[in-house]
């Protein structure tokens, strides 16, 4: 089993040159590096890098993902199956010995993560929040617990590639992505501890916060974006009829048929990929949500009714609870053909186990 690393690069300094010496001393012969559209400046850089490494060439920058596409398509056809890929990024974050503990720790089928440990007061702000948001999201999306999704350090088998080549993005969304549909697959994953090294505060990077991180949590928002679409609709019908009638339970029954074929409408179209058929996924949806109104109905009566709790803000306390649980199974039950979710596994382990 032959042990590729791939690099997608973009901008690099010699501290590249530096890494692939480093690889090379670590007994890592078969190297891909992706110069993703850099400048004539890195030229010579790069010329440098053909004694250790194959180097492909994008002629404008592309993006991490695709130069990570590219990357895989060329290791598919020029090694066997059974091999393994290495991922890496160009900066230097990633040492020889953590790469080659990472890839030792691969088995059949998984995805090994090098994961760094955030907890250090060392760590830059920017870096410690956004990939502890990340996490956390992730986690809600998933129910998979993975303790550093940015990772760019990650291993997996040659035979994975057409799975992964196929994942939508071409920038930094596309690990997020990555992962997501990783794990909505059922595949496993394997994380290890890895060194945390940030050089120069992690001013290398080409992470742009904003646009970036727009991509990365696309569908969370669209998917908020929607559902606060239905819950304008579902609201303001309410607080309509409640003047009206002065009936919690017949208001709320109302409110929620309407604003859930509205949901259900952006959903289908803009929100989730349309993996199942419109008619089956509209049965799913709306037995998931007579379920939802009826623990919504049954939430808001005992709150209005029964404590006395003022029922317009019973109604913002209630619709908050049952945003997270529309989620978790519109995304993993409802706009997809196979519940993955349910099966899935995280197998984890530790360095040195």
């Amino acid at each position: 089993m032959r042990k590729i690393i791939l690099i997608p690069a973009y901008e690099p300094d010699k501290k590249l040159i530096e890494f692939l010496s480093g690889l090379n001393f670590f007994g890592f012969e078969d190297i891909v590096i992706v110069d993703d559209g850099s400048s004539e400046k890195c030229a010579d850089i790069f010329s440098e890098a053909k004694k250790y490494a194959s180097v492909l060439t994008h002629v404008e920058n592309c993006g991490k993902g695709q130069a990570l596409k590219t990357g895989m398509r060329y290791i598919l056809e020029n090694y066997a199956p059974s091999d393994i890929v290495i991922t890496a990024d160009a900066d230097g974050q990633h040492t020889p010995p953590d790469i080659l503990r990472t890839a030792r720790k691969y088995s059949d089928h998984a995805m090994v993560l090098g994961c760094r440990d955030f907890s250090g007061k060392d760590i830059p702000l920017r870096s410690r929040f956004g990939n502890r948001l990340t996490a956390g999201i992730f986690r809600l999306i998933s129910g998979v617990n993975v303790g550093d999704t940015q990772t760019g350090l990650r291993c997996f088998a040659v035979s994975d590639i057409p799975f992964l080549a196929e994942i939508e993005g071409t920038r930094y969304e596309y690990e997020m992505n990555m992962l997501l549909k990783w794990a909505k697959s059922g595949r496993k994953f394997i994380c290890t501890d890895i060194n945390t090294v940030y050089i120069d505060n992690n001013s290398s990077s080409h992470f742009h916060p904003i646009r970036d991180s727009i991509k990365i949590y696309s569908g969370i928002l669209k998917f908020s974006l929607s559902s606060f679409a239905g819950f304008l609709t579902d609201y303001a019908l309410f607080s309509l009829l409640f003047a009206v009638l002065h009936s919690a339970v017949i208001c709320n029954v109302s409110a929620r048929i309407v604003s859930a074929a509205v949901n259900f409408t952006l959903n289908y179209n803009f929100v989730f990929d349309k993996k199942e058929k419109a008619a089956k996924a509209a049965v799913k949806y709306f037995v998931l949500a007579a379920a939802i109104l009826l623990a919504n109905t049954l939430l808001l009566d005992l709150l209005v009714n029964h404590a006395g709790a003022d029922p317009y803000f019973s109604k913002l306390a209630v619709e908050i609870v049952m945003f997270t649980v529309s989620w978790f199974f519109q995304k993993n039950a409802v706009f997809t053909k196979k519940a993955h979710f349910f099966r899935k596994r995280l197998h984890s382990a530790e360095a040195g186990k």
